[in-house]
C-alpha cells in the first residue's frame, strides 16, 4: 500500500528546481539546477525496464531473501543489485530503490553538474556544496532531530535509510531507522536493510553497528531504536 511521503514537506527549498516523477512503484524526488522531468521519466522507464525484463526471465529474483547469483550476462543494474545483495547478505531486491536512484542520478549528471535523487528514503547526491540529510525515524524522539552532513564535492555519495517501523519495505528487525553512508547507493540500500535486520531491541544496537562495519563499502552508519542511538564511521552528525 502506498504511504504518502510527508517527510518531503520538511525539505528546505532553495533556488534549485525541485520536482517529482512517479512511474509505477518508483517515486523520485529530484533536486537539480533545472527541470528535467521528461528526461527523468525516460530514465526511470529505461532502468525499470531492465529489472522488469530480468524478473520475467527469473521470477525468483524478485522473491529471494538471500543473495542472488548471476548465471549469464545481465544488465549493469542487475549486476549492481546482485553485488550489493552479496556484500550485505540479503536478496537483490533489498537494493532496488537505491539502485534506481543511483542509475537515474548518474545519467542525469550528463545534463546537470548537480543533482539529488531521493527514492523512498534512499538518496543519491552529487552537489558542489555540502548538504544535510535528515534521518526520519518514525515515532522515535530522535526522528528528524539529527542529520548526516554529506559532502559529495569530488564524487557522488549515497545516504540510505531503512526502518522496521516505518514504511512498506520488508525488514526483519525493529529499528526505527538504520542510516548507511556509502559511495554506492545500491550497497547503502542493501546494507541498511541487512543492518536493520539485526535490531530486535535496544540491546542489539552495538551488535548491529559491528555487523555493519564488516560490510565492504559501508563508510558510515547510524542505528536508532526508541531514544537510543549508535553510530560509526566517516560521518558528521549535525543537529536539526
Amino acid at each position: 500500500m502506498y504511504q504518502k511521503r510527508t517527510y518531503r514537506n520538511l525539505i528546505r527549498k532553495d533556488d534549485s528546481s525541485l520536482f517529482k516523477v512517479v512511474v509505477k512503484e518508483t517515486d523520485l524526488h529530484v533536486h537539480a539546477p533545472k527541470h528535467l522531468e521528461t528526461i527523468t521519466q525516460d530514465l526511470i522507464l529505461q532502468h525499470r525496464g531492465y529489472i522488469e525484463s530480468y524478473i520475467k526471465r527469473y521470477p525468483e529474483f524478485a522473491k529471494t531473501l538471500t543473495p542472488w547469483h548471476i548465471s549469464e550476462p545481465a544488465p549493469l543494474i542487475i549486476q549492481d543489485m546482485t553485488i550489493a545483495g552479496e556484500k550485505a547478505d540479503v536478496g537483490p531486491m533489498a537494493a532496488v530503490a537505491g539502485v534506481i536512484a543511483e542509475h537515474v542520478g548518474r545519467d542525469l549528471l550528463a545534463h546537470t553538474e548537480e543533482v539529488i535523487v531521493e527514492n523512498g528514503g534512499d538518496v543519491f547526491l552529487k552537489t558542489n556544496a555540502p548538504v544535510t540529510v535528515g534521518i526520519f525515524a518514525g515515532s522515535s524522539p530522535l526522528s528528524l532531530r539529527i542529520g548526516v552532513r554529506a559532502d559529495s564535492g569530488t564524487s557522488p555519495l549515497s545516504v540510505c535509510t531503512s526502518s522496521g517501523t516505518v514504511g512498506h519495505s520488508l525488514s526483519m528487525g525493529k529499528a526505527d531507522a538504520v542510516c548507511v553512508v556509502s559511495d554506492v547507493c545500491s550497497l547503502a540500500d542493501a546494507a541498511a536493510t541487512s543492518v536493520g535486520n539485526q535490531v530486535k531491541s535496544e540491546r542489539d544496537i552495538q551488535k548491529a553497528v559491528d555487523f555493519g562495519k564488516g560490510i565492504e563499502g559501508v563508510t558510515g552508519l547510524v542505528v536508532i531504536i526508541n531514544d537510543k542511538i549508535g553510530m560509526w564511521g566517516e560521518l558528521e552528525i549535525v543537529p536539526l
